[in-house]
């Protein structure tokens, strides 16, 4: 991995590790009374299943040329045989209040937050979490602001998900949260296409 992309050639050519990380995880049990190590746990496992996922259908352009790639494709991980979507929805967003999920599960889109080159792991999830969450929001790559206009363009992800992003005011007082330099409070709000083009290495 480099810069938050992906060398899904070079994984295509020797798969054999990744393939054995994904097939231990069968091996292993996670309760959600744990939060920290469940939620490590999935996180991992979306995102090296989302590798595979491409590596397997390889040279693709995007994850989108996948039929049901996100919402057909089971996976046999976790003693589960699961689609990425039950992963983010239900086993993620669906049992914990936590919008920073979002930056760290990674869909092979350029439109998603960079992938880091480590392993989530339950000690330093939070801390994680919220260097991922930090990094996104003060990117201009993820986040278009004209403070002279006042006008701010977020990634669609903040329109699909919007409920998980203002439950405590809008996506502007969740963003000014993390971010360095922060967007006025009444700016207009607008959403950039997301760009589903593959996060290869260049």
């Amino acid at each position: 991995m480099t810069n938050g992309r992906v060398n899904y050639k070079a994984i295509k050519k020797n798969p054999a590790q990744l393939e054995q990380i994904l097939a231990s995880t069968n091996s292993i049990t996670v309760d959600k009374s744990d939060a920290a190590t469940f939620q490590a746990f999935w996180i991992n496992i979306y995102n090296l299943s989302v590798i595979k996922g491409i590596v397997e259908k390889y040279p693709v352009k995007s994850p989108l040329d996948i039929k049901g790639f996100f919402d057909k494709t089971k996976h046999s991980v976790g003693g589960k045989k699961i689609t990425l979507n039950d992963i983010e929805h239900k086993l993620l967003r669906g049992q914990f209040n936590d919008a920073r999920f979002h930056f760290v599960l990674v869909c092979a889109g350029l439109g998603c937050p960079p992938i880091i080159a480590e392993a989530y792991l339950p000690s330093t999830l939070d801390s994680q979490l919220e260097t991922q969450t930090r990094i996104a929001l003060n990117s201009n790559d993820f986040i278009k602001v004209n403070a002279k206009k006042k006008r701010v363009q977020l990634s669609e992800i903040m329109k699909w998900y919007k409920e998980d992003f203002t439950q405590n005011g809008n996506e502007i007082d969740f963003i000014n949260q993390y971010r360095e330099e922060k967007i006025p409070a009444k700016s207009k709000i607008s959403y950039y296409p997301y760009n589903w083009n593959l996060n290869i290495t260049k």
